[in-house]
């Protein structure tokens, strides 16, 4: 009996078309996907020393106040909050007011470093209704070609049946790591969020303590 090729590229070459056309498309989502998971891992590494940072001014000197990344937009923001007088205003108000600015600053800076991050989601969701759709055409094509040949023998029908179930593998390749590291990612953008904006209110409230001595 003939040694059969099961490997990715000798499945590819005799697929037909449309499973071939799945087949790049789940490559090209699997190459998006791993690339936007770099990106965004470097991203978080240097939102987390801006953030690091950010805490220790909070927390020591306020003249340490980092002049870059994200602790520059929270700060400019909270300086031109509080350079604006508004008649009537309580001290109460001017904190809260100087402190939404300088959080919606911080949110305005992470939502753009987010660009993208949906897309993992999307790949997660769809990379395996993608496959299935190929698997679903190459056994209809498979069962087609077994009744051309008329001939319904193991070394027919598995070559027909693996090039239609490796677009579902694909799929599921490409879909894992997309669902893994979108829930791993969004949680930790979450989470920096929330880190930083207790550095703020932190901030704020040593700011109006030191305004009121």
């Amino acid at each position: 009996m003939p040694t059969i090729d099961f490997s990715l590229t000798a499945l590819f070459q005799h697929a037909s078309g449309v499973v071939q056309a799945v087949l790049i498309a789940l490559l090209f989502c699997s190459i998006l996907c791993w690339a936007i998971i770099l990106e965004k891992a470097v991203v978080l590494i240097g939102l987390y020393r801006q953030a690091r940072a950010f805490e220790a001014a909070t927390n020591g000197s306020l003249s340490a106040m980092p002049a870059d990344g994200i602790a520059r937009a929270i700060a400019a923001a909270g300086r031109e909050e509080a350079n604006e007088a508004k008649t009537g205003e309580s001290a109460a108000d001017r904190r809260d007011r100087i402190e939404r600015a300088m959080r919606d600053a911080m949110l305005d800076t992470l939502v753009k470093t987010e660009a993208r991050l949906p897309y993992l989601a999307t790949i997660g969701s769809s990379a395996p209704f993608i496959g299935l759709f190929g698997t679903v055409w190459g056994i209809m094509h498979s069962f087609a070609a077994i009744a051309t040949a008329n001939d319904t023998s193991l070394g027919v029908v598995a070559p027909g049946i693996a090039e239609a179930l490796s677009t579902t593998a694909v799929g599921l390749a490409a879909a894992i790591p997309a669902s893994i590291a979108y829930n791993k990612l969004a949680s930790d953008f979450g989470g920096l969020a929330r880190r930083i904006s207790l550095s703020i209110g932190r901030l704020v409230r040593r700011m109006d303590g030191a305004a009121a001595r």
